[in-house]
């Protein structure tokens, strides 16, 4: 935040070549600055120990233990074959858990001598299972030695407080604090960009004295100013790039678009079988009232799984036909833009019938537009769109090609916006004459705070209440490798559900076509559950068929199918001629068969949370009740059992994208996830520090309105600068 020429400086004049390099490749860090910008995400006490019993699996860890044991085996192998292979097994502890450590061959021999009973040590390296048991293999170690004997590692950790930096297998932690001691005199260099007023009045200290206190604290207080500091510097630089865009869109003009009072909306709400919900009622005037003003709409339309955003959505098209223009709306695959086109046309029934016989006399035209489609059913699809006739649009990324032309484009609907690209969605909004207005559905319900970071620029409605005949469904974790009996009954629970009439999904991550299945193998740890690829749904279908489900009509259901045979498989399981779906993720949007009250989610530890809950949203959505099986193979204590223990503990989207966030909060919540690049949330947790992130909302508001262009603040201007390197500026542009 901070370019001052000693901090542009690039870490390979600073600390050497080889060392900058794998600082480069392997953390993103490529300057004094962003080396000064790499924090310590924990501080070990010196007489202090870690929880070895909280490690998280297959993940880099750096503890500070003490060897509790350690013996050496000679073995036969095929390198060794005369017994002379040697493995040395240590045990270290910290009280509150115990942790082996493997070293095999040539690497015995130092840690043999070093590694004695009593000695305590920095420890770095990958945390993998093997029989059953947590372990480190050939682990980086670094000795503490507190003896005051002028070693180096005790002056260079002179402080009580040792940081532990987020490191990788070719870099440990204490390697990082020895490179930040050589760059931290720069840090007295660093431009503060929060303005006097607003660093005096909270009570913040100065951003050099900041850098110094996170990586050099002497006391807790110490570390407790930093974070305070740098968490104001994350959440107000971002709040105000995010102000500047709000306050951008406020400028550009939009055609307000009012409905008719008696026009298509009243004939399509006088038609409805079923009344609102009273959130949908309010949403749908939030939106009315949007799209009544003349600048561009821009909101972001959440809620729970089934609740009903796809009638908002629609209600809020046809306000805009009415208002003479077209809405179209951008789904992210074919099978979903093919079920949104059915369910709006059942919806409109004779509405949807504009220009043809037994149309009602508001009716529009209602058009699908995919890539797959034929060249007939397509010349006539754009001739609709470029007409007018078509009032309402439903597509894939096929409605961004440049032949695409649009009458008078008046509303974007882009339904699940984190499938969708920043510059798709830029495309689209660009075929208006003038902008036009954008609502962002999203079926994962994303926590306020997050909404406020990410979404800032958007204006928030959230659908938080199930309309009336939606059914609970339970949901159980099935650990097929502790208990393969419970893998069993789950196959039975199946049977039982079409024995009584209903249908089931069976997920998998994987399609089983593939040339290599290593590719897609998630987890890589010493146990064989983990380092076998994914379950594949061709694999698995087979095997239900002639085993536990033999006698039930099993389909499979994939990504690689041709649209034609995709859309018939669908057509067949919603008619209910299908048992059983073995399908991957591509049935986790939109699929709507009331019938379908079991899922059985293989390999459940290889999707996210809020993923696991939009796969869990296509059961009970009929009279019946829902039943979701997690089946998995990860240990008790993984990190990834406890991820299905929350899904399966909860039905709140919104509270399991809390569980979601804090676990993955590394991720960038700028959209940086888009790129792979390092995040740039680096001490601001979103859920931790909402208040933090409404209170910058609130300042950075202020200060755009009082200087939209920051002239009097050139400090801030900088960072921004930095902040919005080329690609976040354009995401951000885009969002």
């Amino acid at each position: 935040m901070d370019l001052v020429p000693a901090l542009r400086e690039p870490l390979k004049k600073v600390l050497g070549p080889a060392t900058a390099k794998v600082m480069a490749e392997h953390l993103g860090l490529h300057t004094v600055g962003d080396l000064l910008h790499h924090y310590p995400r924990r501080y070990e006490e010196r007489g202090q120990l870690t929880h070895l019993a909280d490690l998280p699996m297959d993940e880099h860890v750096t503890v500070v233990a003490q060897v509790a044991d350690a013996r050496l085996h000679t073995f036969a192998s095929s390198k060794a074959p005369r017994g002379k292979g040697q493995r040395l097994e240590v045990t270290i502890t910290d009280g509150s858990g115990r942790l082996q450590l493997v070293f095999f061959g040539n690497g015995v021999h130092k840690p043999h001598k070093e590694l004695l009973p009593g000695t305590r040590a920095m420890f770095a390296g990958k945390v993998s299972v093997f029989n059953r048991r947590l372990q480190l293999a050939h682990p980086a170690y670094e000795l503490l030695r507190g003896d005051g004997d002028g070693d180096e590692t005790v002056e260079s950790w002179a402080g009580a407080l040792l940081p532990l930096y987020p490191a990788t297998a070719k870099l440990e932690s204490w390697k990082l604090a020895k490179a930040i001691q050589t760059v931290l005199p720069s840090a007295q260099e660093a431009v503060d960009p929060l303005p006097d007023s607003l660093r005096e009045g909270r009570g913040l200290v100065s951003l050099p004295e900041a850098l110094l206190k996170i990586h050099r604290p002497h006391t807790k207080a110490d570390i407790e100013d930093a974070r305070a500091r740098l968490k104001w510097d994350e959440a107000f630089v971002l709040q105000v790039a995010l102000a500047r865009r709000r306050h951008a869109e406020t400028q550009l003009p939009a055609v307000p678009r009012k409905p008719s009072p008696d026009g298509l909306l009243t004939a399509f709400d006088d038609r409805l079988p079923f009344t609102l919900t009273d959130g949908q009622r309010k949403v749908s005037r939030e939106i009315f009232d949007d799209l009544a003003t003349d600048h561009p709409m821009h909101r972001l339309l959440q809620g729970e799984v089934g609740s009903g955003k796809t009638m908002v959505a629609l209600r809020a098209m046809l306000a805009v036909v009415d208002a003479g223009g077209q809405a179209v709306l951008l789904a992210p695959t074919e099978v979903l833009a093919q079920q949104h086109h059915r369910s709006v046309v059942e919806m409109m029934g004779e509405l949807a019938e504009g220009g043809m016989l037994g149309g009602a006399e508001h009716a529009t035209k209602v058009v699908l537009l995919t890539g797959s489609m034929g060249a007939a059913a397509r010349r006539q699809a754009l001739l609709d769109l470029a007409t007018g006739e078509a009032g309402i649009v439903i597509g894939t990324h096929a409605l961004i090609e440049d032949k695409v032309q649009f009458h008078d484009l008046g509303l974007v609907v882009v339904d699940e916006q984190h499938r969708f690209g920043v510059e798709q969605r830029d495309a689209l909004r660009g075929k208006g004459k003038q902008p036009p207005h954008l609502l962002v559905m999203t079926a994962t319900p994303i926590p306020r705070t997050v909404a406020m970071t990410v979404f800032g620029d958007l204006e928030t409605s959230v659908l938080d209440q199930l309309p009336a005949g939606r059914s609970p469904i339970a949901s159980h974790v099935v650990p097929a490798a502790d208990k393969p009996h419970f893998l069993a009954r789950a196959w039975e629970r199946v049977r039982e559900e079409v024995s009584n009439g209903h249908q089931a999904y069976v997920v998998c991550p994987r399609i089983g076509d593939e040339d290599d299945p290593k590719k897609g193998a998630g987890q890589s740890a010493e146990g064989d559950a983990e380092k076998r690829p994914p379950l594949a749904v061709l694999d698995v279908a087979e095997q239900l068929a002639e085993g536990p489900l033999r006698g039930l009509r099993v389909e499979v259901l994939h990504g690689r199918m041709q649209p034609d045979d995709k859309d018939a498989v669908m057509r067949r399981f919603a008619a209910g001629e299908t048992d059983v779906l073995v399908a991957t993720t591509v049935i986790e949007v939109g699929v709507n068969v009331p019938n379908a009250t079991a899922m059985v989610i293989m390999d459940a530890d290889r999707f996210g949370v809020s993923q696991l809950h939009q796969l869990r949203g296509r059961v009970g959505r009929g009279s019946a009740p829902g039943l979701c099986l997690l089946v998995t193979e990860m240990p008790e204590a993984s990190a990834a059992r406890q991820r299905l223990n929350a899904v399966a503990g909860t039905l709140d989207g919104f509270e399991l994208s809390r569980i979601d966030l804090e676990q993955r909060r590394e991720g960038d919540v700028l959209g940086q996830a888009q790129s792979g690049a390092r995040t740039s949330l680096r001490v601001l947790a979103v859920i931790e520090d909402e208040e933090i992130i409404a209170e910058a909302r609130r300042e950075a508001a202020a200060v755009v309105a009082a200087d939209p262009e920051l002239t009097g603040l050139p400090e801030l201007r900088t960072a921004l600068d930095a902040l919005l390197d080329e690609e976040r500026e354009q995401y951000l542009e885009k969002g």
